[in-house]
């Protein structure tokens, strides 16, 4: 893309255009003799006329950007608000934090009912909130999540950005999820629209949350974006979201020490970022948060989920 730049010296102006040029070019004013740099651009004379106007191509991408997140707002129409997991894509079956997701934890499924069951604690979060789970559609960790709620039998939905980091960069496709239960983003900012209003409560019947599992430069960046959001209560405002942070293994305490230093500076006021979300050490106390915030009788919700797992053996 070509460029142009106009100066003005008094009442007069100096024009330089550069249409194909790779390298900068800089001009520089010394006692206003224009002394040029080593690349030798065309220069037009001092006069008092306007400078010249070029008009560039229009950009199409703010239309663009405008019909994805449409198309998010639609989705979300459809399949409903809910949970929104904002996580790794990078840790794969293997890693301990995506096994720690993936089974809640022995010792939480113990502690429940004595089992140990695959996607648990999504399973869970699912049946709690009775809900959407809405993930980035990716793998690792939102590959977790979005086990989990199929299995508990409740919608999925998904923003998958077409390049992510890790696995299934080959495909714009999801491997398993239906077609219409995902939409492949070109946009980061339409993605990021679809995760916020996936949990923007319309009515006090929407249970809705933030899980935020451990993760990488994206998912901190979803992560600081949603919680400004809490902070400046363009969300929430009016009927609160909860936000739940994942500390698996401390997995975040760097982070939250680094928060506190904030405090310390006067960067943020003293327990204001505590107050917009809750940290969790692990999946026993994301669930009672959740069953405390939405007030939800505790003992009915998992004798019901209980009885509706008959694959499961109790021990």
């Amino acid at each position: 893309m070509g460029f142009s730049v106009t100066c003005t010296l008094g009442s007069s102006y100096v024009f330089f255009k550069n249409s194909h040029q790779k390298s900068a070019n800089f001009l520089s004013f010394d006692r206003m003799n224009v002394k040029i740099s080593k690349f030798k651009p065309r220069l037009t004379r001092i006069s008092s006329r306007k400078p010249e106007i070029f008009e560039f191509e229009e950009r199409t991408s703010p239309n663009e950007v405008k019909k994805e997140i449409e198309r998010c707002y639609e989705l979300i129409h459809r399949l409903g608000r809910g949970v929104a997991y904002l996580g790794s894509s990078r840790m794969g079956p293997t890693h301990p934090h995506y096994l720690q997701a993936l089974e809640l934890g022995k010792e939480a499924t113990r502690n429940l009912y004595g089992l140990y069951e695959p996607t648990y604690y999504f399973l869970q979060i699912a049946i709690l909130l009775n809900c959407t789970s809405w993930t980035g559609a990716g793998p690792g960790l939102m590959d977790a999540a979005t086990k989990g709620a199929m299995q508990a039998g409740k919608p999925v939905g998904g923003f998958k950005i077409s390049k992510e980091a890790g696995e299934w960069t080959a495909t714009n496709f999801h491997p398993y999820l239906p077609s219409e239960t995902y939409l492949t983003c070109r946009f980061f900012s339409a993605r990021k629209h679809g995760l916020v209003d996936a949990v923007v409560r319309s009515d006090s019947s929407d249970r809705t949350a933030v899980v935020a599992l451990p993760g990488g430069v994206g998912t901190l960046d979803e992560v600081f974006e949603i919680l400004a959001l809490i902070q400046l209560e363009r969300i929430g405002s009016e009927l609160p979201v909860p936000f739940l942070l994942m500390n698996y293994d401390s997995f975040y305490s760097k982070l939250l020490d680094f928060l506190n230093d904030c405090e310390h500076w006067g960067t943020v006021a003293k327990g204001e970022v505590s107050s917009l979300w809750k940290v969790c050490d692990n999946n026993l106390e994301a669930l009672a948060y959740l069953e405390e915030f939405y007030d939800l009788p505790t003992d009915q919700v998992r004798h019901r989920d209980k009885l509706r797992s008959p694959h499961r053996t109790v021990s």
